[in-house]
């Protein structure tokens, strides 16, 4: 009998033995908790974490009708567009920065010269074309020359880009680098490249996931240009329209979009019958997202919501999207002006404007990221 309640007493001991190894409330014998899902967990920021856009835009190198010297008006717009992603610190991960030189010309009887449907590539595709090489004092065109002020930005913060030390080289040139990393590789003045990154930074969203690379993709149209005419009492004078689409997009590593950022610099040079340039070439020229609700499309807006709104339902809808999935979105006619609005559930009551531009500028921004 004394055996057996040894035996009882040794037993009961063990167990409570085995109870205190265990965590409290659980098993013995259960595993511990598995990690949340990755799409649930904070940002580690040891990637790009943000992105912006930044962009300036210029007229002041149109010209007014001069016949006594051969010279025909022109309208030029020049839209510098930096794309930044950045990563926990703010400091510089990627950057792209580019500009859009797009000349209208017209004749001496003030007739479009330039095709209206022409293509129209920006400095950095031209590449060679641009011809720059020849007046290069360092024997760099400027895709190249960009390129290494590209390079000497990474791991830079923005007020450290600011505070670049630049010098005056002539009158064209008030502002070239005067830093010893730059010297002999960047001749071409910057402060606009400057300030396009700092609007960047400043203008930057947080991305819905960590991104390995962002990329800038852009489309061109002259094709709302006009030239002069009079008829039935209606005198239509002449103006050179650039509709520069511009989109910054973020990709994480398997090549989803990890946020999206879609403009349009809508640039109208205007001209007098007698072929002079009537718009202030020193104006201030702002995209359709920086004009917001003084856009004015919310009154013929079938859904009341105005360009800037219903980018931003786009730009949300392509989150979490590869390029292909983006480009596979079905669309449909709306009428002549509108081929391709989207025609999927999500977006039929918040994007009424056609899509096919930004859909082609996103491919492209895929295509050059970095």
């Amino acid at each position: 009998m004394k055996r057996a309640v040894s035996l009882l007493v040794v037993l009961i001991m063990s167990l409570v033995a085995l109870a205190g190894c265990s965590s409290p409330g659980k098993p013995a014998n259960q595993q511990p908790s598995e990690q949340p899902p990755a799409n649930e967990q904070p940002l580690d920021g040891e990637g790009i974490v943000k992105m912006g856009i930044g962009h300036i835009t210029s007229i002041a190198k149109s010209k007014d009708l001069d016949a006594a010297n051969n010279v025909n008006p022109v309208g030029q717009v020049d839209t510098v567009i930096a794309v930044v992603g950045f990563d926990k610190d703010d400091k510089v991960v990627s950057v792209t920065i580019d500009t859009a030189q797009t000349s209208v010309a017209f004749d001496d009887k003030l007739q479009l010269a330039t095709d209206p449907k022409g293509e129209f590539k920006t400095k950095v595709e031209l590449g060679d074309e641009y011809g720059m090489i020849n007046a290069s004092s360092i024997k760099k065109n400027w895709y190249e020359q960009i390129a290494e002020l590209e390079k000497w930005m990474i791991g830079k913060t923005v007020d450290e880009i600011k505070a670049m030390k630049v010098k005056q080289r002539d009158a064209s040139h008030p502002a070239v680098p005067d830093v010893p990393e730059l010297t002999s590789l960047v001749t071409v003045t910057v402060h606009e490249y400057l300030e396009a990154v700092e609007e960047a930074h400043k203008n930057a969203k947080n991305l819905s996931a960590e991104a390995v690379k962002v990329g800038l993709g852009h489309e061109i149209s002259i094709g709302k240009s006009v030239g002069y005419s009079s008829a039935d009492g209606k005198e239509t004078l002449p103006a050179a329209q650039v509709d520069t689409v511009m989109v910054a997009a973020a990709f994480d590593e398997e090549g989803k979009v990890a946020g999206a950022i879609i403009d349009t610099a809508q640039t109208k040079v205007e001209f007098s019958k007698e072929g002079k340039v009537t718009t202030d070439k020193n104006g201030e020229f702002k995209t359709k997202v920086e004009l917001g609700d003084e856009y004015g499309m919310i009154n013929a807006s079938s859904i009341k919501k105005n360009w800037h709104e219903q980018m931003a339902e786009l730009e949300k809808w392509m989150v979490g999207k590869t390029v292909d999935e983006i480009k596979a979105m079905k669309v449909k006619q709306r009428d002549a002006s509108h081929p391709a609005v989207p025609d999927v559930p999500e977006l039929t009551s918040l994007v009424t404007v056609t899509v096919q531009d930004y859909l082609k500028a996103v491919a492209e921004a895929y295509e050059n990221a970095k």
